[in-house]
């Protein structure tokens, strides 16, 4: 921000704040990018949003994990690219978590267990969505509403944890910047 002095009538001089316009590269895109990076970086927000992207990385359907963090990020504000990085770390643990979910969706409900082989169901579901939602509705159903069920106990034994470490982090990063002034 720049100040400006103008000559006013009383013949003192005022001091105005002028703020830059900016260009347009800077006004919509890296002042949103900026925005995003510095966005929920207190420890709880931090912790929150570690648990939130496990969770969201834990989403039983390829292709989707992504968009669910955005939209989670943005609706409760979290730090966008942390929440991201934990669901790309967590691609092989999604893989696993599916057929944990198809699972325990297929005991949770009683329906008897099927089987498949992935290259089957892929050629299924390009080729044929109407036989592939008839074969595997139900169990997706079952697996999604598994995950719903799983996620407050994903969340709550990640933020706990985390929560108090980031709190000692911040607070031993603090005290070094406080000594780092001090010292001449």
């Amino acid at each position: 921000m720049t100040v400006v002095t103008k000559p006013s009538a009383g013949s003192s001089q005022s001091e105005t704040p002028v703020t830059p316009t900016g260009g347009f590269w800077q006004r919509r895109v890296r002042d949103p990018i900026l925005a995003q990076l510095k966005q929920g970086v207190t420890p709880d927000k931090i912790a929150l949003t570690l648990a939130l992207g496990v969770a969201c990385g834990l989403f039983p359907f390829l292709g989707f994990t992504t968009l669910l963090c955005f939209v989670v990020a943005i609706v409760l504000k979290l730090n966008q690219p942390i929440i991201h990085i934990v669901n790309q770390l967590l691609w092989p643990v999604h893989l696993t978590a599916i057929v944990f979910y198809i699972r325990s969706g297929e005991w949770l409900y009683g329906i008897k267990p099927i089987r498949y082989n992935p290259n089957e169901i892929a050629h299924l579901f390009m080729h044929s969505q109407r036989q592939f939602w008839q074969h595997f509705g139900l169990i997706s159903l079952c697996a999604f509403i598994t995950w719903l069920i799983s996620t407050p106990f994903v969340i709550v034994c990640i933020y706990y944890p985390v929560r108090p470490l980031l709190k000692k982090f911040a607070a031993l990063r603090q005290a070094k910047a406080g000594a780092a002034k001090n010292t001449p």
